[in-house]
């Protein structure tokens, strides 16, 4: 028998594919909001599926609901860095 996989959800254009197709950031037990390109950082996790994507998402706030955490300013940009470092290499 084979094994499904799972799907995921992107939270700015609702495209549903596998989870290595995505871009995850993380809510971690702690409160904090990370980038996780392992994909398997324990906590709350919210996927979009492109760098347009990201950008769309970080403008209107999506994570805040997705993750369920207010997150400021300065740590979206920081987001956005790590993730544009991390796909750029």
């Amino acid at each position: 028998m084979e094994k499904r996989t799972k799907q995921r959800t992107c939270i700015e254009c609702r495209k549903t594919d596998s989870k290595q197709q995505f871009i995850r950031i993380v809510r971690t037990p702690e409160g904090l909001v990370e980038y996780d390109p392992t994909g398997k950082a324990n906590g709350r996790g919210a996927y979009v599926c492109s760098l347009a994507c990201l950008e769309k998402a970080l403008q209107t706030r999506k994570f805040d609901r997705a993750l369920r955490v207010s997150v400021d300013k300065e740590k979206y940009e920081q987001l956005a860095q790590d993730v544009m470092s991390d796909v750029l290499d």
